[in-house]
């Protein structure tokens, strides 16, 4: 297999003032303000921080000057350059260098991906049927070095390679197990899990299927209980659910009492040093804390101060959660309020990928384009978070 790291680009500079722009668009309240007790939904504000505290202790919001202009449905890393996902293909922005995108596959919409560097693979959802299609790193690479010197026709063959016969397929979540990789997929009323067959298969292969489901699957992921047990959770217009692998039994978690109509399931974390066990299950404008038996592990409400288009779970710890007005940060083992960037004006954001510290995020298309901005949270002053 080729080496799939991702591509380097001619005339690399340092100097990313072409290509990025710190935002002023966004104002930060309560980052490292004070270590006193917070309370639910209140934020202790510093109203007279000094330059210094400015300067060190508040994540930052940037901006690639970049303008896209079809819509931005996914991102994910490579390496440390961005592979993006939009309406109407797939692109690669040089963060190493000048910010310069690259386009390398035209006329097919991207929904999901997500990348896997030791398996020289682009896993994602994507074209008009929703299929679950694998890309080969080395391939993509090739269009960007223009090392391929073969047929259109010979390379496209080579260049990707369809998961099963999968058509419709609305999320997906790839969870390792010991040196298992598992791809879980969510279709129309059913959930699919492959696993990673490496050399000489080097492909995904079908392990189990759960069909016919009562309530349609719109999330999934995967959770190990106590290092054995396998359990497929997902959420659904109606509320949380759970398959247990072994048995392929399928229970309820959590189906909240109180909303009226449909809930919109937002993301599933398994909380950290809970042995699989406990989790945060999020929709709408909240989030609940319960094991996967679907028991109450925790009497609190996780409450965001508006509707969040994109809640996600990042690698400090912490659960962040989009709105027209402002990005929450919260920590994802108390629901508390860590700290929160006001919008000057409202706009619609999209959580696009995190990896350690940085997070990327879209603006909706306003206009005729959209564009991505990221945040480093791992600053000095930041350690009580």
């Amino acid at each position: 297999t080729q080496t799939s790291s991702s591509p380097g680009t001619p005339n690399q500079r340092q100097d990313k003032s072409t290509s990025e722009e710190k935002q002023r668009s966004f104002l930060a309240f309560g980052f490292s303000a004070g270590g006193g007790s917070r309370r639910e939904s209140h934020v202790n504000v510093n109203v007279t921080p000094t330059s210094h505290d400015l300067a060190s202790d508040t994540p930052e919001i940037r901006k690639y000057k970049k303008r896209f202009n079809s819509e931005i449905l996914c991102a994910a890393l490579w390496g440390v350059n961005l592979l993006i996902g939009t309406e109407t293909g797939l692109m690669l922005l040089d963060r190493s260098g000048q910010g310069k995108v690259y386009q390398l596959i035209s006329r097919r919409r991207f929904q999901q991906m997500e990348v896997l560097e030791g398996q020289n693979i682009l896993v994602t959802v994507s074209g008009k049927k929703n299929r679950v299609r694998v890309y080969y790193l080395s391939w993509l690479k090739s269009k960007i070095l223009r090392t391929d010197g073969v047929s259109d026709q010979v390379e496209r063959r080579n260049g990707w390679i369809n998961v099963g016969d999968l058509q419709g397929a609305v999320h997906f979540r790839i969870v390792k197990y010991e040196r298992i990789k598992f791809l879980v997929i969510a279709l129309k009323d059913s959930i699919e899990i492959y696993a990673w067959a490496p050399k000489p298969y080097h492909k995904f292969m079908a392990f189990k299927t759960f069909g016919e489901l009562t309530y349609r699957p719109l999330l999934v992921d995967l959770t190990v209980e106590e290092g054995t047990r396998l359990k497929v959770i997902y959420g659904s217009a109606d509320g949380f659910h759970a398959v247990d692998l072994d048995s392929a039994s399928v229970y309820d978690i959590y189906l909240p009492k109180h909303t009226q109509g449909p809930i919109s399931p937002h993301c599933i974390v398994a909380l950290p040093n809970s042995n699989g066990m406990q989790l945060l299950l999020c929709y709408d404008n909240e989030g609940v804390y319960v094991n996967t038996y679907g028991k109450v592990s925790k009497n609190i409400v996780l409450q965001w101060g508006e509707m969040p288009t994109s809640v996600a779970y990042i690698g400090t710890g912490q659960i962040m959660g989009w709105g027209n007005k402002a990005i929450e940060i919260r920590s994802v083992e108390t629901g508390h309020l860590d700290g929160v960037f006001m919008h000057k004006k409202a706009q619609r954001l999209k959580f696009l990928c995190e990896r350690n510290d940085k997070v990327f995020f879209s603006s909706a298309k306003g206009g005729s384009s959209c564009q991505i901005y990221f945040m480093t949270l791992n600053k000095p002053g930041m350690a009580n978070w």
